[in-house]
């Protein structure tokens, strides 16, 4: 895995962070506005609003694997408390509640540290993908200027830590090929519905009120897994071209050793 190159990405995310207008007029219908205050508020609370580091009982296992893995993990969860900011502001625009608690985040949270780290990072994986799909049709139908604004640079970050992820991924030599593949891919997609749909509970009224759809939301969802199963494939298939072509052949072996010799 590059490290470097996810070092130089979390650096150039933070020194390029335009701010949204906080401060213009706003005009948002009353049926639109409790129902957007509401889902923002439990959004600034799952994304980044609460412990900004893997939680999991064995987290340095994969944290600790490396002094660039260590950095590149802080300035991961750096950018997610960063969005936490970002929706804390949209929460102070809309005069809205800094929330502590939701009975969905705690269950979120059990899981991430009781099962493993393994299984933190797929549930905080399927977390960007369908957070994606959630700021996508928010931008999409937002009523008002600087939360399209924010979700823009959301969804920034969130497209830089899906990548890694895949990257991380295909290092470890994960593919949807195969029985094994076959069965890590079904589980993908069946954890990854679940938690779309535990966000739609959450945050499908907010959508619709605001014009989204349920069949809007959930096309989106299908379409980050489709293309993140896809995409993964492929850099698995890159990387293992490239081990397989840097292996020495038998007979290049075989001269290796008579020269040696």
């Amino acid at each position: 895995m590059n490290h470097a190159k996810w070092i130089a990405h979390f650096t150039r995310n933070r020194l390029d962070q335009p701010e949204p207008d906080w401060a213009a007029p706003m005009s948002i219908p009353r049926e639109m506005f409790v129902l957007l205050v509401k889902s923002i508020e439990q959004f600034r609370l799952g994304d980044g609003g609460g412990p900004a580091s893997l939680i999991a009982w064995d987290a340095e296992r994969f944290r600790g694997r490396t002094d660039e893995m260590c950095r590149i993990v802080d300035a991961w969860f750096a950018e997610e408390a960063e969005h936490a900011r970002l929706l804390g502001c949209a929460v102070k625009r809309f005069g809205g509640r800094h929330i502590t608690s939701h009975w969905s985040f705690t269950a979120f949270c059990l899981c991430r540290r009781w099962l493993g780290v393994r299984f933190e990072l797929q549930v905080l994986l399927l977390t960007e993908l369908v957070s994606t799909a959630y700021y996508r049709v928010l931008r999409e139908h937002s009523p008002d200027l600087p939360l399209a604004d924010m979700c823009a640079l959301i969804l920034r970050d969130e497209a830089g830590h899906v990548s890694f992820h895949r990257e991380r991924l295909a290092d470890d030599g994960r593919s949807s090929l195969g029985l094994r593949g076959a069965f890590w891919q079904a589980q993908f997609w069946v954890l990854g519905h679940a938690a779309a749909t535990m966000l739609w509970v959450n945050h499908g009224p907010c959508l619709t009120a605001i014009g989204g759809s349920r069949s809007e939301y959930f096309g989106e969802v299908q379409r980050q897994l489709r293309r993140f199963i896809m995409s993964l494939d492929r850099m698995t298939d890159s990387l293992s071209e490239r081990r397989y072509a840097a292996v020495p052949s038998a007979p290049a072996l075989g001269v290796m050793r008579r020269k040696i010799g």
